[in-house]
Parts: C-alpha cells; structure tokens; sequence
C-alpha cells in the first residue's frame, strides 16, 4: 500500500500507515480499509488496518521509549509540546479541510475544533513544567515524608470520531507533558486526522516510540490486547458507555488506571425569566455545534410552560434557515453525519418521538439522495419518556418538553443514568446557582452554550464517566504519586 494519500484542500499528503516506533509501515497482514467521505459515501482514503500482532509492536516501542522519556526535562517535555501547538495553528485550516472531509462536519466547527485541539498542547506545555511536589515533617517527628510524581507509563489512548482532533489532543497533551508513552486507537471512521497529527508532533520534535498510531477495523480485538498487555498501565477512551463498561471490566484484569470520557443526555433548561434571545443563541451552540454529534450536546430542552411556544418557534427559525451541505463548502453550516449507522439511528429516534405524540416544527424528515443528511428538526409537546428524551440522539434534533416548577424541572433533569453536562438559562443568579447545585452533573453552564475549556476539568459523573481531562486535574491522570520516608 501507499503511506499517503492526497486529500482535497489538504496541502501536504496524509499519512494512511501505521506509526510504530517512528516508522511509518503497512499492516503486518497488509490488510487496508475504507474511509469514506460522508457527504457522498465515496472513498476519501484507504488506511493500514492494523491487527493485534501490529498493537503489540506499538505497545513494544511504547516500552521501550517509556524510560528515556520519563527522564526528560520537563521543560523539554514543554517546549515540544508548544511547537506542536504552533505547527496546529499555522497549518489549521489545513487540518480544518481534513477532519471536514472525513467527519463531514462544516468548515465552521471544524475551524473551532482546530483551535480548541491546538490549546491543549498549549495549556500542556505550561502544566509540564509545574508537576508540583511535598516535603514534610513526619507528625511524630525523626522522619521526614517526600511525595513525588511521576509519569504512570505506557497509555492506551482510544479517540471516536466525531472531534478527531480535540479528542486526541486532550490526551496526548496531558500523556506527553507528564513523560508517558502511548499508544493511539484513532475511529475508523476518522483515522486521517489522527495520523497527520501524529507527524506534527514528529516534527515539534516528540522522540519516536513516544506516540504510535495503530488505526484498525478491529477494534475490539486490538484494543483487547493492547490492555493486557502488562506493560500497559493506563487506558483513557471517549466514547460510549456501552463500550467503556467493556473496557471496564478488561481494564480491571490488569489494574489499569482508567480514565473514561463516555455518554451524555444533557438537559438545557429554560426558565420563564431567560433573556430567550440569549437562550437560543445557545441553544445553536450547545445543540449543533458539530451537527449536534457531541456528547456535551443538548439532548432535551426543558422550557418552563410560559415561554415554550415562544422558545419553540425562534429557535426553529434559526435550525430551518442553516445551509445544509457537503462540510468542505463554504457557507455550509450544517454537513452530513458521519456514516449511515448514525443517520439511520437519528431517523429511527424521530420517527419513534413523532409516533409517540410529539410533532416536528421544522425538519423530521431524512432527505433521499447520497450522503448521510438529516435537516435541523425541532420537536414540540414531547412525551417525557420518548425515544428523543432518553436516548442520547447525536444528531441536529432539538426536542423539546415544558415545565411548571423547578422541583418537577429538576426530577425531569436528573431522572436519567447519566450526567455528563447540562445548561441553564435564567436572570436570576441565586436561581442559577441552585440548579446548578442539585442538577445530577459532573459540569454546568449557566447562560452559556458552550463549557468545554482546555483549562477546565472536563467529566462526568454517574455513567458519563470516570476522571477529568483538562485543566489542572488533567495531568494529574497520567501521574502515579509516589512516597518515600527518610530518617533525619
């Protein structure tokens, strides 16, 4: 097979094979597959689909970097983190075209994404330099207590494919600034991305073995052994709760440290006392940003009784009026899903929702034709258990449930096994912060659409996930304290 390939409006050629130890190279069975193009279902690309015997390889150079690594000066560790960060945003909108092409996402999100991938290498690259330590006196005296940090090992990183960039980004920056080593399982649906930023950060200057890419179809079989291997120490995956509960119980055979950035259903709540201008402006955002495929995504808007119709009929003025189309066109705002599983379960959710009792404002309707299209669509009196409220829909769908009190509210909101983010609109501070306090979730935006920052802990709690990326607490994941005690 070819290491490369050429993608439209894609200065430089893509890597396609798989990077081990620095090298790139095929598959060790030479096996290839598809990444198709979502806005046509054409072939973008053909990519080494790598196998357990190649995962192995990787978790071999992992190892065998991992002690040298380690070793290097934090500064150093820092500065090829923030060269990486420069090449990201010289070269953006290059890497802009490439997760547009293979995502299908519009050039707009892919924009942001490009810039909020690229800060976490920056936000990194600071808190490599400041892996903080203690000295102390031993509270009974004649001893004193040392406590050290340091990098927890060979890290297996699995990414999805819905911010190919950012996803990746908030784990290698973290891996890299504390002295890990790590092995990457990019989608398949995305895996170019993954692998042009892999030879960035060859070129900032990141030693080889440090980060190896192993893209695959089998997925389940690779990342399998990969997390029993024994030189493993640490799986990080974002992605279903489905798949991480799987990924669970495989880590728990090893004790590996585990980070798990899974499912969401968040509810975006409208008090009567919202500024409704403003709530829409983050409805659009919080909603369909990346073609509402996020998990942060508002999945079910609860509008306090008094303001619904009016909520209801602006903000499916603003879904009706986006320009759907190919991603890579300018002036798109809305692109195709990524592949035909995700379109087909968004249809099957409105259908479903529709049948139930709810109807659609605007949208409802998947378009006939290539491509993976589903319009802006907006549902109205929907029932509390329909299929749009208690599924996490990853899809432009905007359903939309009233209420009268902030105890029925609430009970409404939490009522769900996850709790990975949810937004309020109110005037009222106090009230604010009340909700914000008794709503069942690990992060909460008041009047805001958007609360993903690389310099905040990004997580969930009950099954949205384990552990935090971003921020300070971010480093902290790929760092195992260690203790020693020593007479004086």
């Amino acid at each position: 097979m070819t290491t490369t390939v050429t993608v439209p409006g894609v200065e430089s050629p893509v890597p396609t094979g798989l990077l081990v130890g620095g090298e790139w190279r095929a598959a060790s069975a030479g096996g290839t597959f598809d990444v198709l193009d979502p806005a046509d279902g054409s072939v973008l690309a053909q990519v080494a689909d790598g196998t357990t015997d190649d995962v192995t390889a990787a978790v071999d150079a992992a190892a065998a970097a991992l002690p040298g690594f380690a070793a290097t000066a934090p500064r150093k560790r820092s500065e090829m983190l923030r060269k990486a960060f420069e090449i990201l945003v010289e070269r953006g909108e290059e890497f802009a075209r490439l997760m547009s092409a293979e995502n299908g996402k519009a050039l707009p999100d892919a924009r942001a994404e490009l810039t909020y991938a690229a800060e976490f290498f920056r936000w990194f690259a600071e808190e490599a330099v400041r892996i903080d330590g203690d000295y102390r006196v031993a509270p009974a005296g004649g001893t004193r207590t040392v406590v050290t940090h340091q990098p927890v090992g060979v890290c297996l990183l699995v990414t999805p494919w819905n911010f190919p960039a950012a996803m990746l980004t908030r784990k290698l920056g973290p891996a890299i600034a504390a002295g890990c080593t790590s092995v990457v399982k990019p989608a398949e649906d995305t895996p170019l991305t993954a692998l042009l930023l892999a030879q960035v950060l060859a070129e900032a200057g990141v030693p080889d073995g440090v980060v190896n890419v192993v893209p695959t179809m089998n997925a389940e079989d690779v990342v399998a052994t990969a997390m029993a291997d024994p030189r493993t120490r640490k799986v990080s995956f974002t992605g279903s709760t489905e798949v991480g509960k799987i990924l669970l119980k495989q880590a728990a055979d090893q004790v590996l440290v585990s980070s798990m950035e899974l499912g969401g259903n968040a509810p975006f709540i409208v008090c009567e006392d919202a500024d409704l201008d403003a709530a829409v402006d983050g409805a659009m955002l919080a909603k369909m940003r990346n073609g509402g495929e996020a998990c942060t995504a508002a999945n079910r808007f609860y509008v306090q009784a008094g303001v619904a119709a009016e909520f209801a009929e602006k903000l499916a003025a603003r879904m009706g009026a986006m320009t759907v189309g190919r991603g890579t066109d300018e002036g798109v705002t809305l692109g195709p899903l990524v592949n035909e599983e995700t379109v087909a379960k968004v249809d099957r959710i409105v259908r479903s929702t529709v049948e139930s009792g709810a109807h659609a404002v605007t949208g409802g309707t998947r378009p006939e034709g290539a491509g993976f299209f589903y319009p802006p669509t907006v549902l109205v009196d929907v029932p509390a258990d329909a299929a749009a409220m208690t599924e996490e829909t990853f899809g432009p769908v905007a359903p939309i449930a009233t209420f009268d009190t902030d105890e029925q509210m609430l009970a409404l909101a939490n009522s769900t096994p996850f709790g990975l983010v949810a937004y309020v609109y109110t005037r009222d501070l106090a009230r604010g912060l009340r909700l914000a306090e008794a709503l069942e979730s690990g992060m909460v935006g008041i009047n805001r659409g958007v609360v993903s920052d690389p310099a905040a802990p990004f997580g969930g709690v009950k099954q949205s996930g384990l552990g935090r990326e971003g921020g300070h607490e971010g480093i902290g994941e790929y760092l195992t304290t260690k203790y020693v005690s020593f007479p004086l």
